[in-house]
C-alpha cells in the first residue's frame, strides 16, 4: 500500500456501519469506503450544496422541509454535471485498491453514492439554511 492511501486512510477513519462474513462486496464498499468518504468530507458537500443553490437560483431558504427536500433530491439525481461533481469529490478519495473495486461494479456503487449522499443532506437541512 502506497504512502498516500495511507493517508487517505488515516484521514477518513474506520469503517461505518455493520460488517459482517455475511456482508456483500457491495455493502461492505459501502461501509468501509463510501460511508467514512462521505462523514470526512460532510462539510464540503454542505458546502457544495449551498453554493449550487445560489448558482441555480433556487430559493431555498424559504421553502417547506418537504418542498427542500425535493429539491436535493432533483439536484443530485437529474442534474448529471453537478452529480458528476459529486461523484469526484467521493472518488478522489480511494485508494487505488479501492477504484479497481469501484470500477467493477461502478452503476450499482454510483446509485449508493448518490442514496448516501441525499439522505445525508435531507438529514441536515437545518445547516443548509
Amino acid at each position: 500500500m502506497s504512502t498516500k492511501d495511507i493517508s487517505i486512510l488515516a484521514l477518513r477513519g474506520g469503517a461505518l456501519g455493520v460488517i459482517s462474513a455475511d456482508s456483500k462486496p457491495e455493502e461492505r464498499f459501502q461501509n468501509e469506503t463510501l460511508r467514512p468518504i462521505l462523514k470526512a468530507q460532510n462539510d464540503l458537500f454542505l458546502a457544495v450544496f449551498k453554493n449550487y443553490v445560489v448558482k441555480q437560483k433556487i430559493e431555498f431558504h424559504s421553502m417547506s422541509p418537504e418542498k427542500k427536500m425535493i429539491v436535493i433530491d432533483h439536484a443530485i439525481q437529474r442534474d448529471t454535471k453537478f452529480r458528476n461533481i459529486l461523484k469526484g469529490m467521493i472518488i478522489g478519495f480511494f485508494t487505488l485498491a479501492e477504484y479497481e473495486t469501484y470500477i467493477q461494479n461502478s452503476s450499482n456503487l454510483n446509485k449508493r453514492m448518490m442514496n448516501l449522499l441525499i439522505e445525508r443532506l435531507k438529514s441536515q437541512l437545518q445547516l443548509l439554511d
